[in-house]
């Protein structure tokens, strides 16, 4: 493909076209008034001079436009491609053969719609995103493209849609990326997946964020009770971990400082009852052993 890229237009000072307009206007007034003699027609040819004297100065006012700040001008002469204007001012063209095509350089946000895709894991989420981008290269934008805004909105769907299908939604088996658990580096993915699609548009994206995520209804409920399960094996382990360190703590401090002798049966009681205490959900009750009435 022919891709067409930005190039700086050709200007003319726009105070010179003024004062040449001014001198036509003047010429032609001139000669329109030595023309006509007691309000009669002296001489048509002069007067018709002075018409077309008039008519060029009308025509080369059509030349002149003005460009808003972060906005382009896209001059085109005769199906052909001349060049764009982007920096503010005031400024002139040929008129009649240079058509004129603006565009807008401003900042924009494309807020994607809640798209239903099936993620690494085959499961079915609701995912959103925004878009941040703007136009860098306006002759791309306007001619590789047929409407660079329907592209933008069109690819970065397709973008999510890509990185929404590579990444699992949660991961709680192992410390690989997923949607939910890595969101910087996921947007940083989204981010150049995008830019790579709008490239070809001259279109920069200067950010990328997903803005929903969620599981789709009908598998919500199972999705969440997996959550709460999971989210009780682990707080399940730490507590385990936790009690056999004070466990093995206490059963080193009580032989280091020879507080009591304790043999293998003694040992293995008073370890099931500290688990039993430092595992259980509700608060145990303790039996004191006061000794017995008869020896």
């Amino acid at each position: 493909m022919n891709q067409i890229r930005e190039t700086t237009a050709w200007s003319i000072n726009v105070f010179i076209v003024l004062g040449v307009i001014g001198i036509l206007l003047g010429v032609g007034g001139v000669l329109a008034k030595s023309a006509i003699v007691d309000n009669q027609v002296a001489s048509w040819t002069v007067l018709s001079i002075a018409v077309t004297i008039i008519l060029i100065a009308w025509v080369l006012s059509w030349g002149f436009f003005v460009i808003q700040p972060n906005q382009a001008m896209v001059l085109i002469l005769l199906g052909k491609y001349v060049g764009s204007v982007r920096e503010a001012g005031f400024y002139w063209t040929v008129p009649l053969l240079i058509d004129r095509r603006g565009i807008s350089l401003r900042v924009r946000n494309f807020n994607s719609d809640r798209l239903k895709v099936n993620d690494a894991q085959g499961s079915p989420i609701e995912i959103a995103a925004v878009v941040v981008w703007r136009v860098v290269d306006s002759a791309k934008a306007m001619f590789d493209v047929e409407t660079f805004e329907e592209f933008v909105a069109i690819q970065s769907e397709t973008a999510l849609r890509a990185l929404a299908s590579r990444y699992p939604y949660d991961i709680y088996e192992s410390d690989a990326q997923s949607l939910r658990g890595n969101p910087d580096d996921v947007a940083e993915a989204l981010k150049l997946e995008t830019q790579t699609r709008l490239q070809v548009a001259g279109v920069e994206v200067l950010d990328a964020r997903i803005t929903h995520l969620a599981y789709a209804p009908e598998i919500a409920q199972a999705m969440l009770r997996r959550q709460q399960a999971v989210a009780v094996i682990a707080a399940k382990e730490r507590i385990v971990e936790g009690a056999m360190g004070m466990v093995e703590m206490a059963l080193t401090r009580l032989s280091e400082q020879q507080v009591v002798e304790l043999d293998e049966e003694r040992k293995a009681a008073m370890v099931n009852n500290l688990l039993v205490a430092l595992v259980s959900e509700s608060a145990t009750q303790p039996i004191i052993n006061a000794g017995t009435l008869y020896p």
